[in-house]
C-alpha cells in the first residue's frame, strides 16, 4: 500500500524518511477552516480534512493529515502572520506553560477506513528578555507558537511532559500506534 503524506512541512517530512518509510508528497491545498474551538477538536478536524482531500486524488494509498497548535492561557496560536505577530505569541508563551496538539489523520478511502488521534505534549518556555524574544520574532514564521524545540538555536522550551515529536509537528509514537491499525510496515 503506498504512502501519502498531505502536508509539505519539512518537519514531517523528515521525521517520516528518518521512520524509512517510502511515501509521496501531496499537500492538501484547502482553506484550514473548522468549527471546532477546542484545540483536539480541532486539530483533530483539519488533519481529517487534509487527508480526506488528498485521499480523494489517492484513493489506493494509505493518506496521512496532520495539523500542530500550541494552546496557551486560553487561546489557540498557530503560525504566526508576520513578525510582528511573531513577537506577540513568542511575549505570550514567555515563561509559561503551554499545551502543544498535533492531530493526525490516517485514511485508505478504497477500504473505506479512517483512524484519528490527537496527541498533547506540555511544555514550559524559558522566561526571556524582550530584545531575546525579538531577535527569535522572525525565524520561526512557518511554526506554530513561532519557535522551533528542533532548532539547535532555539532555546525557548526548557521542559516537556510527553512526545518531543509532537512538538516538533508529527508524533510519532501516535503514528506509529495508528499504522497498526491498517498493519502497515516501514519498507
Amino acid at each position: 500500500m503506498k504512502l501519502v503524506l498531505a502536508s509539505r512541512s519539512p518537519r514531517r517530512i523528515e521525521i517520516l524518511k528518518e521512520l524509512e518509510f517510502a511515501f509521496t508528497v501531496c499537500p492538501a491545498a484547502g482553506p484550514e477552516r473548522t468549527p471546532y474551538k477546542r484545540p483536539h477538536l480541532k486539530v483533530a478536524d483539519l488533519s481529517a480534512k487534509k487527508a480526506l482531500e488528498v485521499a480523494q486524488k489517492y484513493p489506493d494509498a494509505l493518506v496521512i493529515g496532520a495539523d500542530t497548535l500550541v494552546f496557551c492561557g486560553g487561546e489557540v496560536i498557530g503560525k504566526p502572520k508576520d513578525e510582528k505577530d511573531a513577537l506577540r505569541i513568542l511575549r505570550k508563551l514567555n515563561g509559561v506553560w503551554q499545551t502543544v496538539y498535533t492531530g493526525v489523520t490516517l485514511i485508505h478511502l478504497k477500504s473505506k477506513k479512517m483512524v484519528r488521534g490527537v496527541a498533547k505534549t506540555y511544555c514550559k518556555a524559558r522566561t526571556l528578555p524582550l530584545a531575546e524574544l525579538k531577535s527569535m520574532a522572525g525565524k520561526h514564521l512557518d511554526k506554530a507558537g513561532a519557535y522551533a524545540v528542533q532548532d539547535k538555536d532555539d532555546h525557548f522550551i526548557e521542559k516537556m511532559r510527553g512526545s518531543r515529536s509532537n512538538v516538533v509537528g508529527f508524533p510519532v509514537e501516535l503514528f506509529t500506534q495508528m499504522l497498526k491499525e491498517f498493519n502497515y510496515e516501514a519498507n
